[in-house]
């Protein structure tokens, strides 16, 4: 029987399953992901002997669990910070082009994945220099349904420059659409 991966092993938290970290590590990786932003470039970094693919690998591998957190937090500031200006978005209702245009029809999509009672979880994560693929569910904490799931891959060129290509593939079984007090809540600034 072939050995099955526990795709968690070299990041910091697991994310695999809908349980929830620590309010201390959960504000620690909030702070790194406002770091990692802060080292983001207007201008997408070429790889090169100094910047290599395994540093860009390495990077987006710290970034997951921010990435992980800050979507579970509700953090819209953060979510959209991570996307490059140039970003291109593919999706069910898309194509989108450009960081406001992927922002405003995601608001929706974020609004519903951490609202209140709600937990998501990335079961299987992969990367290979700066591609990320990932599949994720988003569970109901009081009855235990999957009111939504789906798979994502991603371009990240690390730290430097950010997600340039976000290709999705999105099922929702409630609440296509948020509410406006789950809009409220996902566009709030932080305390």
């Amino acid at each position: 029987m072939t050995k099955r991966t526990n795709y968690y092993n070299d990041l910091l938290v697991d994310y695999s399953k809908p349980e929830l970290v620590s309010n201390e590590l959960a504000v620690k990786l909030l702070r790194n992901a406002e770091m990692y932003l802060s080292l983001r470039n207007d201008t997408l970094p070429e790889t090169s002997l100094e910047y290599s693919l395994e540093q860009v690998e390495q990077e987006n591998k710290h970034w997951w669990p921010t990435h992980c957190e800050a979507l579970r937090q509700g953090r819209g500031d953060i979510l959209a910070g991570e996307y490059a200006n140039n970003l291109v978005y593919f999706c069910a209702d898309g194509p989108f082009y450009g960081r406001t245009a992927a922002t405003d029809r995601e608001v929706n999509r974020w609004a519903i994945l951490a609202q209140p009672s709600v937990t998501i979880a990335w079961p299987i994560i992969m990367f290979n220099g700066e591609v990320i693929y990932s599949e994720w569910n988003c569970f109901d904490d009081e009855t235990n349904e999957v009111i939504a799931k789906g798979n994502e891959t991603l371009l990240r060129r690390g730290h430097r420059g950010a997600c340039y290509l976000k290709c999705e593939q999105l099922s929702f079984y409630r609440d296509v659409y948020a509410s406006e007090e789950l809009l409220y809540w996902i566009r709030r600034s932080p305390n």
